[in-house]
């Protein structure tokens, strides 16, 4: 598993201060594309729950073209390989980062 933790996602991304080229901004990069898709993902299941959504589920939606077509994929595949981690691991990070604030970003 990558060595970051769900927790590691409380930190203010919102740039102010901070060139692209900023620690922040270097970690973050691989998980924009990703995170959005991931929400995506969740937005058009039952109760727009992102809980329990599976990577397979994910990867499957990654294939279709049509759906968010406006998420670069490059960039998806791009995390994993920058973080030196498999697909399934970079996308099940992400969606055990989101579920844990499901809440306040009103999925589910």
């Amino acid at each position: 598993m990558s060595e970051f933790a769900p927790s590691d996602w409380d930190v203010d991304f919102s740039g102010e201060g901070h060139g692209h080229e900023g620690p922040i901004a270097i970690h973050r990069q691989p998980y924009d594309e990703l995170s959005g898709f991931v929400t995506a993902c969740a937005l058009v299941r039952p109760g727009k729950a992102i809980a329990g959504l599976e990577t397979s589920s994910v990867k499957k939606k990654l294939k279709d073209k049509a759906f968010a077509r406006t998420v670069n994929r490059d960039d998806v595949y791009r995390g994993a390989i920058e973080l030196a981690v498999d697909l399934d691991e970079h996308i099940g990070f992400v969606v055990q980062a989101l579920t844990a604030v499901a809440p306040r970003l009103g999925l589910g």
